[in-house]
């Protein structure tokens, strides 16, 4: 079961994933063999730690959003749904067009699609920051730091 914590530990770690790719994003940096690897894999790896990341909130955080009575609360969940597929299907089409065949070919349309990704990425995060996780906090979905089931809930009136 997820806190509030890991999931904020969940946005740094992404947050520093970013950092560090963003820091080697640089087409004379990308000319050296090992960097362009590195970026590859990191690449590679954050694709697969976003793709946890929204797994996760999927399975804990969203059925104790969705079911509740406030309105309110139901459409922040159902917007922070519906504003992940965005995201999902960048890094999809992105993944496919840039790092299914090894190949390091870093261009000026990669580095762009790059940047335009790891922004939505860092929105995202955002997002959940200072929307979703301050309701699931208020309505009671994340109390005492964890991701409080719909049964504890009920358990606890």
């Amino acid at each position: 079961m997820n806190t509030l914590d890991s999931y904020r530990d969940s946005h740094a770690e992404l947050r520093e994933m970013i950092d560090e790719l963003q820091s080697l994003m640089s087409p004379e940096k990308l000319t050296v063999s090992p960097n362009a690897k590195v970026a590859y894999q990191m690449l590679c790896d954050l694709g697969q730690r976003v793709k946890r990341h929204l797994a996760e909130e999927d399975k804990e955080l969203y059925p104790s959003l969705l079911i509740h009575e406030d309105p309110l609360t139901k459409s922040i969940a159902w917007g922070s749904i519906l504003g992940e597929k965005p995201l999902r299907k960048s890094f999809e089409d992105y993944y496919k067009r840039w790092l299914r065949n090894c190949e390091f070919n870093f261009t000026d349309d990669f580095l762009g699609e790059t940047y335009q990704l790891l922004e939505m990425i860092y929105q995202r995060l955002d997002h959940e920051e200072h929307v979703l996780f301050p309701k699931a906090v208020e309505i009671g979905a994340l109390e005492g730091g964890r991701v409080r089931t719909r049964s504890a809930r009920i358990a606890a009136r």
